[in-house]
């Protein structure tokens, strides 16, 4: 490979790459604003001047194509003069309301101010005023005063989400984006332009004012909105998730991530809707009761039927462990094979870029780990077919609502004997349920999401439940006997006493009398990997936090058996 000189620093980089492509692969940061590595080079915003050896002037990092044996500085006396001028000029007209803009702490504006501005400013005329509080779009809002002209959001628009949304009117030092006559920034991805904004001026209506970036933890995780599985950030304040944003991983979903996955995914977490404790119908109502009351009313009930006469639904919105403890639940501890999850395909969702029909994001992962149908076993249609003509009596739904997905389906369902049902929220189909059990969210544990694509993806608890706390709260006691140091519990504002589904059906399970040894997601984990030729191997630190493919021809093989 070529080579050039950076620094001082002998680095390989591929032909074709610029200065500023060569030292990110190596490491070195030169500063950016409007350059961006999944947008075109537009060279305006200046900041990434370096000095190059044999060529008369500064040139910019974005634009200048490496050669073999150039000699870069990108901190030399001249380049550091120049990039202290950029800063200069740069804040004449800005406002400086870092203590009121949502975007301090992940500004660069701010950041290279502190880093590369000399502190000062020789300008003394009064600054240029410009329109704030701009509604750009539903979704977006626009401080004019904040605007560094980068271009990074006319750019998205028009490459990314190829919907020429935004331009520059009144060039010069009144110069400021708008839309187009008659246009409103309402594409589906419009919310990135957030994200890639380098400074405050581009604001998500949704999470404004709400929080400070250091009031919150950041917990990588999977987006649940379809089966791309685009890869985010969990942002939470006192145990309340305020936002989400997109996590770049080249190969599920680059730097982007769209509208709903963003806004439509993580409400409910937190929603008043949320099912606090296991609950039984007693004299036609839902009463609150404790989990072992809950686990031997099932055990009980359940028992009294045939296997031919039992029913499990899967859900391809929980995680690949859970399905593999309802498949076994079914299989081995029910005996039934009528095993099967709901499909939810939506081809008005799906787009070029990356929203999926499939609106689940382990539909896969499901079939995979053996949530399907025995060789005599029903699909879902014919459960609810054999429902309707009483030859199933009872149905063990999981992490789904049946009715809200098909309305029709709710007098059929009434017809059951006895509906067990494990759900994050109070819905139409909980609220026919026998026995309904509190599922964790997404966000509340460990586990595994398989994309269409066949990338296996980790989440991570980003929010505690009771059952959580609990646990870490024991681990902290322990930890005071043994350093005699105190540990406060991590969590705040905890409301919901809810667990992870294959925690639910391995306590049910010793009950009925068949034990599922597991402690740990992990360790269910570590059974799928052995016992399933898609995950021979791999273990959760070898996904790690960009997944790990599957191999085409393996997923072909496991689907077709």
């Amino acid at each position: 490979m070529p080579k050039i000189f950076i620094d001082g620093k002998e680095i390989e980089f591929k032909q074709g790459q610029t200065i500023i492509e060569a030292a990110k692969d190596a490491g070195i940061d030169i500063p950016h604003f409007c350059w961006h590595p999944s947008l075109s080079v537009s060279g305006n915003c200046r900041i990434c001047l370096v000095e190059v050896e044999k060529m008369p002037k500064l040139v910019i990092a974005c634009s200048t194509i490496a050669a073999e044996g150039m000699v870069v500085y990108t901190q030399s006396q001249k380049t550091l003069a120049a990039r202290n001028a950029v800063m200069e000029f740069l804040l004449i007209n800005h406002p400086l309301d870092c203590p009121i803009c949502d975007e301090a702490g992940e500004c660069k504006l701010q950041d290279y101010a502190y880093e590369h501005s000399i502190g000062e400013s020789r300008f003394v005329e009064e600054k240029v005023k410009k329109e704030k509080r701009v509604p750009l779009g539903p979704r977006v809002m626009f401080d004019g005063e904040r605007c560094i002209s980068c271009s990074r959001c006319i750019r998205f628009c028009d490459e990314i989400a190829k919907d020429p949304e935004l331009t520059f009117v009144q060039r010069g030092d009144r110069v400021t984006i708008t839309t187009y006559p008659g246009e409103v920034m309402d594409n589906p991805y419009s919310m990135n332009v957030v994200d890639i904004c380098p400074v405050g001026a581009l604001t998500n209506t949704d999470f404004r004012f709400k929080a400070r970036v250091w009031e919150m933890s950041a917990t990588k995780s999977i987006c649940n909105g379809c089966a791309r599985g685009c890869n985010i950030d969990i942002w939470v304040r006192n145990n309340e998730i305020l936002r989400l944003t997109p996590r770049h991983n080249e190969s599920v979903n680059s730097y982007w991530m769209c509208d709903h996955g963003r806004l439509n995914t993580f409400k409910f977490v937190n929603d008043s809707s949320r099912i606090d404790s296991p609950h039984i119908r007693k004299e036609g109502q839902l009463v609150k009761v404790g989990w072992d009351e809950a686990f031997a009313e099932a055990s009980s009930r359940l028992k009294s039927f045939s296997k031919d006469e039992i029913a499990v639904i899967g859900s391809a919105f929980a995680t690949c462990e859970d399905n593999y403890l309802v498949a076994r639940f079914a299989k081995s501890v029910l005996g039934t094979g009528h095993l099967d999850f709901i499909h939810h395909n939506d081809p008005s969702f799906e787009d070029d870029i990356l929203r999926r029909s499939d609106r689940t994001p382990n539909s896969l992962g499901a079939k995979l780990v053996g949530v399907r149908p025995s060789k005599n076993g029903l699909d879902f249609n014919s459960i609810i077919k054999a429902i309707s003509e009483r030859r199933i009596k009872a149905l063990y739904l999981v992490e789904d609502d049946t009715i809200q997905n098909d309305p029709e389906i709710e007098n059929i369902l009434a017809k059951l004997d006895l509906l067990v049902v494990h759900s994050t929220n109070y819905n139409k189909t909980t609220d026919i349920a026998d026995i309904v059990f509190p599922a964790s969210t997404y966000a509340e544990k460990n586990g595994t999401f398989v994309n269409f694509d066949g990338m296996i993806q980790r989440i991570k608890p980003a929010v505690s439940t009771l059952e959580a706390d609990r646990a870490l709260e024991g681990m902290a006691m322990s930890r005071l006997d043994k350093f005699g140091t105190r540990w406060d519990r991590w969590a705040q504002g905890v409301k919901f006493d809810a667990r992870p589904t294959w925690r639910i059906i391995s306590g049910l399970s010793s009950v009925m009398g068949y034990k599922f040894k597991y402690n740990m997601a992990e360790e269910v984990f570590k059974d799928i990997a052995s016992g399933i030729t898609s995950f021979n191997h791999l273990d959760y630190d070898i996904i790690g936090e960009q997944g790990f493919k599957i191999k085409a021809s393996v997923l072909e093989k496991e689907i077709l058996e």
